[in-house]
């Protein structure tokens, strides 16, 4: 394949997707904007869907929480960036605080391991699946390597960074 410009008799993905007009050629640009911006989308939908059950861990476990130490602000623990609502990623671990809210000068005396149900997993792992197969079809289409839809898919970045990355950012002192 080579790098083109192609709008009107190109062919994406299987001979059904064939471009007869350049108004075809158009809704598929948008097309692929709009799944770019779905697959942004199920991201958010993941980080959201772990930040529930972190929630969930905590009510349920309010009144079992070991106090909270004052550390020094050289701890690794400190030095960890936290999500919005305490919690630490550590690859595919969720690591929970034992507190609803940290100061600068407190952390928790031990993290805890929140493991999800069979049903909550199976949930993580359709999320996991759908954003899988939205990027590798988004590849696939990238490689067609047609400049319109590979600025199309740049936009669908942008948008979709823009509409669902609009998060709050922690800030640390390091």
């Amino acid at each position: 394949m080579l790098w083109n410009w192609y709008t009107v008799d190109s062919c994406f993905i299987s001979s059904t997707w064939r471009i007869t007009s350049r108004g075809k050629f158009a809704g598929s640009c948008i097309g692929v904007i709009c799944l770019v911006i779905v697959l942004e989308c199920l991201r958010r939908l993941q980080r959201e869907y772990d930040a529930y059950l972190v929630q969930q861990y905590r009510k349920r476990n309010a009144q079992t929480h070991p106090p909270i130490r004052q550390s020094s602000s050289d701890s690794p623990l400190h030095q960890d960036i936290e999500a919005n609502d305490g919690s630490k990623s550590d690859g595919n671990r969720i690591l929970v605080s034992s507190a609803s809210e940290v100061s600068d000068n407190q952390v928790p005396s031990k993290p805890q391991r929140l493991v999800p149900t069979v049903f909550q997993q199976v949930i993580r792992a359709l999320l996991h699946m759908l954003q899988f197969a939205v990027a590798y079809f988004i590849m696939l289409l990238a490689m067609y390597y047609n400049g319109y839809i590979i600025i199309s898919i740049i936009i669908g970045a942008f948008l979709g960074a823009f509409i669902f990355s609009w998060e709050g950012i922690l800030i640390t002192d390091a």
